[in-house]
């Protein structure tokens, strides 16, 4: 089997020294002496990926969710890679899988191909469908993105009568329903698809999101800490939950939330804010530990003294 240098690869993928000790650092790829052609298949994806700004961190975490729920041993080798915001989705057996959000995504780059060469089929290790269910799901989700909201809930809807336990319609319907403000109907199909999947990690989240709406703070904080347990890395959740805090009046919660939101997203709008609340809390929590001291207490004398004789 061919394989080639590390100057090699530096040299064919026009990568510097430092760029791919830092990959080796993040742990996106192992530090060895020589590479195969495989490695740099996998070189190559993560110099996109990180052309385009996707942060090291999340690639990884994605990477680390896509062999828990497909058994893969290398997503970056076995599937094609999607960038889908500060995440990634992995195009795999026909379908195209988020897997920090353990759903299944419409895609449209192949849905011309689909259509062509029969019905699409979704990961095994997701779930069996039947292919009536999963057919109308993902009519669902295009008639969704297309506009069409009312053709969109009847087909979720007969998902949802043909297979009760069809978390990823679940979600999908409860978002329709959130966005007409019917947040009961929401909020008992956002619990459906916990109870049916309790490690769906967007289930939590978006229940979190529905009684925050309802100004049930306690239990929507609930939620998205129950989300960020099964999904540490999930910076939406963090970014909520230290708003959820802040709305029930306990800063210190809120700063280690809106910190760790920054961790994990630093740039772009919503990373600004995060950076403002930091700086507002930190200024707010300086203020009260002065106030706090009623007195000043002068520091006691040292144990020994200096004695001149």
């Amino acid at each position: 089997m061919t394989s080639f240098s590390r100057r090699d690869v530096l040299r064919i993928l026009q990568i510097s020294s430092h760029q791919l000790q830092g990959w080796e650092r993040a742990g996106l790829i192992p530090q060895q002496p020589t590479y195969s052609f495989q490695d740099l298949g996998q070189l190559r994806t993560l110099r996109v990926l990180r052309e385009e700004d996707v942060p090291a961190a999340s690639i990884r975490h994605s990477i680390l969710a896509m062999k828990a729920v497909s058994g893969m041993v290398n997503p970056l080798l076995e599937a094609c890679v999607v960038r889908t915001g500060s995440r990634l989705a992995f195009r795999h057996r026909g379908a195209m899988v988020d897997p920090i959000r353990r759903q299944l995504l419409f895609d449209f780059e192949r849905a011309a191909e689909a259509c062509g060469s029969g019905p699409v089929s979704g990961p095994e290790p997701l779930r069996t469908r039947t292919q009536g269910a999963h057919d109308r799901f993902l009519s669902a989700v295009q008639a969704e993105e297309c506009g069409d909201k009312q053709r969109a809930i009847a087909l979720y809807e007969q998902v949802g009568e043909g297979d009760p336990a069809y978390a990823a319609a679940c979600i999908n319907l409860g978002t329709l329903h959130f966005h007409l403000r019917q947040y009961g109907r929401a909020e008992e199909l956002y619990r459906r698809a916990t109870e049916v999947d309790p490690h769906y990690v967007l289930a939590y989240f978006d229940l979190g999101n529905v009684l925050d709406e309802l100004e049930r703070l306690d239990e929507a904080i609930a939620a998205y800490r129950k989300a960020i347990t099964l999904a540490p890395r999930y910076a939406d959740a963090h970014y909520n939950l230290a708003l959820a805090y802040e709305r029930k009046g306990q800063p210190r919660p809120a700063l280690r939330h809106w910190q760790a939101y920054i961790k994990i997203d630093n740039r772009g709008p919503w990373a600004d804010h995060a950076r403002g609340q930091i700086a507002k809390l930190l200024r707010c929590e300086s203020l009260a530990i002065t106030w706090r001291a009623d007195r000043f207490v002068p520091p006691g004398k040292s144990m020994a003294e200096l004695v001149v004789v």
